[in-house]
This record gives structure tokens, C-alpha cells and sequence, in this order.
């Protein structure tokens, strides 16, 4: 095992041993109220909750965010949310492909993906820094076709990178090195944060060079500079360990991300960060996501397996279809034109940062 999959596997036992949720920061979801109807005029049982984004039809706008992959309990991991997400129709990202590109006895944990899921949405991921470092075009066409992706995830993980022993912070011209790989790769090109979120300024600049779709991903869910900080603790790196105390709360709340994106693209944004139940996932999309990514409430489930994936994700989905019901959408369409209160410390950051938040709660008045 390399270093790069000796520190994957770290992360990976950290997820799921200890507490690397945001502890002072929310995602925010708790300051949204949506309007509750109570002559909703629709059949519970006729409700859609379909969509179509990059030409992909899915079942339900979820998808299972970008977790692991390099290790062997990696690849049953990965192996059991593809078969779930294939079964119900959803989509699905793998971790970050570094591990498989430097060894290629790795590539398994990832290629499963697609033996599992022949026709589910899936996205490779490369990180930011190693296209600065001097990963190209060649390397993402081969993470793409190591999975047959329909599609190339960047990941964007600055704070982890600052905090983490063996961090790659070399951000310079990050932005060129990813207008390349967008101009040169002929599948869709997805750029995400890692549990910090992205502004509207830092949205404009990506959509202005390609990017297909945005994905916030932003605080109040798991914590990145918690996982270092709990590997910092462990190899006794005193500085790095404080370090990750002091940014485990770092970054620019869920639902003010997406607000920001949302109101500044046009490209699909993706809502992931904290997401937590499919009450969460109708908030994100009537705040305009295209698609609500989850991650950490599926960690758990595909240790134990297929099934218990399915029925987390089953669980999300009647939530989300009850939230509907409750709110009177009979299709994620209609969801998105509806009302939406924001309230508390979400309001002041919108009104702050030159948002309507008023907007939201006056729909269909």
C-alpha cells in the first residue's frame, strides 16, 4: 500500500470511527421553512420526481457524492452503493483517483463502480492540486475511462490540503489548469468544494471557463479538517492536530453557497454539505439545485452492504416525496417555483452579502 492509499484508508476508518461532523457551523437547512399547503390539490401517488441534467435522466435529483476508493474495503464500499444506485436510478461520484493513476492495482476499487452500475450517472474525480502539480488531459481521460464516466469531477479542497501533514497547498493558476482539462476533455467537467463551499465570485470565474455544473458542497456536514485533525493526533503532529481544531468549522454554510451560486450561474449547481434527510433535499432544490448530493448517511450503510444502502436511500426519497405532498409540487419543476421562508443567521448572511432573501418567501403571492 502507497502513501496515497495508506492516507485514504485513514480516512476512510476516521468517517466512520469518530465524530467529523461540523460542530459551530451549520449547513443552514434549519433556517429554511418551506410553506406547508394544506389543500395540496395533487395525488401523493402521482408525484414525479424525476429530472434530466447533462442529458441523464434520473429517477430522483440525488446523487451519492464522491466518497473513497484505493482500498480494498474501499471497493466493497463503492461496489455497494453502485448496485443501489443503479437499482434505484440515481447517480453516484467516486473519490479521488490519485491512488489508482499512481498504483495500478487500485484501479479495481474504482472500475467496480462500473460493473455495478452499467447504467447509473457516474463521475471520475481528480484534485485540484495535482492538476497544478502537473496532472493533464491524460490523466483525467484515464480516470474517466478506468469507470466509462459520463462525466470528470474536480475537486476543490484548500482547507484540507492546509491542515493535512503531507498537504498539497500550490493553488497557483488553478483556474487555467482546470479551463484546460475543460477544453480538451469530451465529457462534462463537474467542480466541487469539499465540505467549505463556493462564493458567487469563485462560481462566476468557474462558469466562465466551461464548467459544466457546480457542486457547493458546502459547511455544516462533515468536516475535512476534523479527518486531519484526528490523523494529526494520531502521528503526534502537534501543529497540525491544532490546526485542525481551530478550521473544524471553517467555511460558508450550505444554503448561503448555494443561494450565491444559484443566483450568480447558470450552469446546473449541485447542493451538497450537511444534507441530511429528503426535507433537506426539497429546501436545496426549491433554492434552485439541480441535483442534492449526499455523502456521509450512506458511509455507514455500505460497510453493512447493498441493502442497507437501498433502504437509507428509499428512506430519502419518501421524505422527499412526502415533503412534495406536504407542499403541494407534483413534479420537482413545480417544487423549485415554490415559496421558501429564510430566516435567522442565513438571512443576515444573504441581506449581507446583497441577496433577496425576501424573494424566496414571496413566490406565487
Amino acid at each position: 500500500m502507497n502513501k496515497t492509499e495508506e492516507r485514504k484508508n485513514d480516512h476512510l476508518e476516521i468517517c466512520l470511527k469518530e465524530n467529523v461532523q461540523a460542530r459551530q457551523v451549520s449547513s443552514g437547512f434549519e433556517e429554511l421553512h418551506l410553506v406547508h399547503k394544506a389543500l395540496p390539490e395533487i395525488d401523493r401517488k402521482k408525484i414525479d420526481l424525476s429530472t434530466t441534467v447533462f442529458n441523464h435522466k434520473f429517477s430522483v435529483p440525488i446523487i451519492v457524492e464522491s466518497m473513497t476508493g484505493g482500498t480494498l474495503k474501499a471497493a466493497r464500499i463503492n461496489a455497494a452503493i453502485a448496485e443501489a444506485v443503479e437499482e434505484l436510478r440515481l447517480g453516484m461520484g467516486v473519490g479521488s483517483q490519485r491512488a489508482a493513476l499512481e498504483d495500478p492495482q487500485a484501479e479495481k476499487t474504482f472500475s467496480i463502480v462500473r460493473e455495478k452500475a452499467p447504467n447509473a450517472f457516474i463521475t471520475a474525480n481528480l484534485g485540484a492540486p495535482q492538476l497544478v502539480a502537473g496532472y493533464g488531459v491524460k490523466e483525467a481521460r484515464k480516470a474517466v475511462e478506468m469507470l466509462d464516466a459520463d462525466a470528470l469531477t474536480i475537486h476543490l479542497n484548500p482547507l484540507q490540503e492546509a491542515v493535512q501533514p503531507e498537504g498539497e497547498t500550490s493553488y497557483e493558476d488553478v483556474l487555467r489548469a482546470i479551463e484546460k482539462i475543460v477544453k480538451d476533455l469530451d465529457v462534462p467537467v463537474i467542480v466541487k468544494e469539499t465540505g467549505c463551499g463556493i462564493a458567487a465570485g469563485e462560481a462566476k470565474q468557474l462558469e466562465s471557463v466551461g464548467v459544466a455544473a457546480i457542486d457547493i458542497a458546502g459547511a455544516g456536514g462533515t468536516s475535512w479538517a476534523a479527518v486531519e485533525y484526528y490523523r494529526a493526533r494520531s502521528q503526534m503532529e502537534e501543529a497540525r492536530r491544532i490546526l485542525g481544531e481551530v478550521f473544524w468549522d471553517w467555511g460558508i454554510p450550505t444554503v448561503a453557497s448555494l443561494v450565491e451560486a444559484t443566483q450568480r450561474v447558470r450552469v446546473p449547481v449541485i447542493a451538497s454539505g450537511g444534507v441530511r434527510s429528503g426535507i433537506d433535499v426539497a429546501k436545496a432544490l426549491v433554492l434552485g439545485a439541480s441535483l442534492v448530493g449526499m455523502a456521509y448517511p450512506f458511509l455507514d450503510p455500505a460497510v453493512h452492504g447493498v441493502e442497507e444502502v437501498k433502504k437509507k436511500l428509499q428512506l430519502v426519497i419518501e421524505e422527499l416525496r412526502n415533503t412534495m405532498f406536504l407542499v403541494g409540487a407534483d413534479s420537482v419543476q413545480e417544487l423549485q417555483k415554490l415559496p421558501v421562508v429564510v430566516t435567522g443567521k442565513m438571512a443576515d448572511w444573504l441581506m449581507m452579502r446583497g441577496f433577496d432573501p425576501k424573494a424566496y418567501a414571496r413566490r406565487g403571492l
